[in-house]
């Protein structure tokens, strides 16, 4: 799944232009590589968002094409 997609799906950003225009500006990384919003995601990649002074940083643990609000904080695992 493209890494913008996921963000989206699962939440972690809550439009995927937002998500593809925080990968554009190099804020998010994935296994410590800055990564574009076409990179694609798999089960147990490391994926970090900053915000600001904020960092995010998750596991994938699940990638679903559509999930429930309520199901979305499934798909990954704050580390």
């Amino acid at each position: 799944m493209r890494l913008d997609k996921y963000l989206k799906v699962s939440r972690l950003i809550k439009r995927r232009t937002i998500a593809n225009e925080a990968c554009d500006a190099g804020r998010v990384t994935v296994n410590g590589k800055t990564a574009k919003a076409s990179a694609d995601v798999a089960k147990g990649d490391v994926i970090e968002i900053r915000f600001g002074e904020k960092r995010v940083k998750v596991e994938v643990t699940d990638v679903l094409e559509t999930t429930k609000k309520e199901n979305a904080a499934e798909m990954y695992k704050y580390l």
